[in-house]
């Protein structure tokens, strides 16, 4: 309920300040805003131009009255002048509301809300009433004569009377004044025929003095041309004579200018063909320039041209290098990268058969040892064989005593001997770090042993030994 109460207070205020401000009124130029009601201003009437004004609602109300001109005439006839002569004044007077801030005022008592016609009327009843009065203090003569006093006393007197009610002149036109008595029209035929007159008098002054100008320019005329005869006889023969000087120096002058003229063409000539022969020598060691620099730019522009195909054949050929050496390293690269993937695939496959092998000895590293010499022993007996399989055994002399042991011969018991010289795979395996079980390194020797005299009787049957002497020497002896 208190919302709705708000609401409505707001909806209120909006609308009231809404009328506050359309009561704002803005003056137009070519008006005048009258404000009244009871506060407004200290007269009866507020009056604004050319701005704006607040209207209070209710207690205060506004009017506009128009500033435009009014064009009243004022014909007015059987007006007495000072020489009680009756005579007819057409006018045209231009008025309209002042804008002086008193005279406002003035128009707003007297004027505010009459109609233009209304205005006319009134102001048109003031103009005659002026008019007359002005009219009755001058001559018909000054009427006529001197309009600049006349519009001058209707201005002033007219002006007076109409800022009382809030106007102002703005313009008078007087045209043609005339009276019943015809006294301006004998005034006009009056100053007509003094005009006729005077130019009558003038014409005739005028063709006297003319006649007498004609007199005297003869006369003058006659002696001037006698004198002017004489002057011309007595200068025509200072003139022949002074024809006949400049002529004699005119002669000279020209047999003067024609020798000048030889002599001056003589020296140009040789001047022109000196100059002509500088020019000619001047153009020959420009040729010889011209061709010298012509063969000089041959030559080197060839030579620069066979320089920078070199320069351009050899950055061609060590940028081929540049891009052959890029590519063979790249190809190594590749290479070495690919082995390096192998010998990884391969080291990897290996260690997961080493894993899959000790896996398959339970476990147990040694055990797995055991089982990979196990499987590689015949091939370890056939290294240790290899030892001496290429040797070249074309005499072997054997020094014994002939004591042979075992039913071997001196000869069996060198070989014999030549193969306990290689070492004993239990000793390689300790060597390395691993020792096999007891019942293995034992028949793996004496196996070894049996495979050793065996493949080196072979050796030396396959040696095909041309001669081997065996000589049995005694110790004794």
């Amino acid at each position: 309920m208190e919302l709705y109460y708000v609401i409505v207070l707001a909806v209120v205020a909006f609308f009231l300040v809404v009328a506050l401000f359309n009561r704002y009124r803005r003056c137009p130029s070519d008006k005048i805003l009258v404000i009244y009601g009871t506060s407004a201003a200290k007269g009866s009437a507020k009056c604004v131009h050319g701005g704006g004004a607040f209207v209070w609602p209710i207690i205060q109300d506004y009017a506009y009255m128009s500033l435009t001109p009014l064009s009243i005439d004022a014909n007015l006839t059987n007006a007495l002048s000072r020489q009680n002569i009756r005579v007819d004044v057409p006018c045209r007077f231009t008025v309209g509301i002042s804008t002086e801030p008193e005279y406002m005022s003035a128009a707003a008592e007297r004027l505010l809300g009459q109609t233009p016609q209304q205005i006319q009327e009134l102001a048109r009843d003031i103009l005659f009433g002026q008019l007359r009065l002005v009219i009755a203090t001058m001559s018909i003569e000054e009427l006529n004569s001197d309009r600049d006093k006349f519009l001058e006393a209707i201005s002033t007197n007219v002006e007076v009377e109409l800022k009382k009610i809030g106007l102002r002149l703005i313009n008078v036109n007087v045209t043609d004044i005339t009276d019943e008595s015809g006294y301006l029209n004998a005034l006009g035929k009056e100053a007509a025929a003094k005009a006729v007159n005077d130019a009558k008098r003038s014409v005739a002054e005028q063709n006297r003095d003319g006649e007498i100008g004609q007199a005297n320019a003869q006369q003058e005329q006659r002696v001037q041309v006698a004198a002017a005869n004489a002057a011309a006889i007595e200068g025509e023969n200072e003139s022949r004579v002074a024809v006949a000087a400049s002529e004699a120096s005119r002669r000279e002058r020209e047999a003067e200018a024609l020798r000048r003229a030889t002599a001056a063409e003589a020296v140009q000539q040789a001047k022109a063909k000196q100059e002509a022969y500088a020019a000619q020598q001047e153009a020959e060691m420009q040729r010889a320039s011209l061709e010298k620099a012509t063969q000089k730019a041959d030559v080197i522009v060839k030579s620069e041209i066979e320089k920078e195909k070199a320069e351009i054949s050899a950055e061609a050929e060590a940028e081929v290098i540049r891009r052959k050496a890029r590519g063979e390293a790249d190809a190594i690269f590749a290479r070495m990268e690919a082995e390096a993937k192998g010998q990884q695939e391969i080291l990897t496959r290996q260690a997961e058969g080493m894993r899959a092998i000790v896996e398959a000895a339970g476990g147990d590293a040694n055990a797995a040892v055991k089982l990979l010499i196990a499987e590689k022993l015949e091939d370890l007996v056939a290294i240790q064989v290899e030892a001496i399989k290429n040797i070249k055994i074309d005499k072997v002399t054997v020094w014994d005593s002939g004591a042979g042991a075992n039913g071997q011969t001196s000869t069996a018991g060198f070989l014999s001997g030549m193969m306990k010289s290689v070492p004993p795979l239990n000793e390689l395996f300790k060597q390395a770090g691993m020792e096999l079980p007891d019942f293995l390194g034992k028949e793996l020797e004496e196996a070894a042993a049996e495979r050793a005299a065996k493949l080196a009787a072979e050796a030396a049957g396959e040696n095909d030994v041309p001669h081997v002497e065996s000589e049995i020497v005694d110790d004794a002896q």
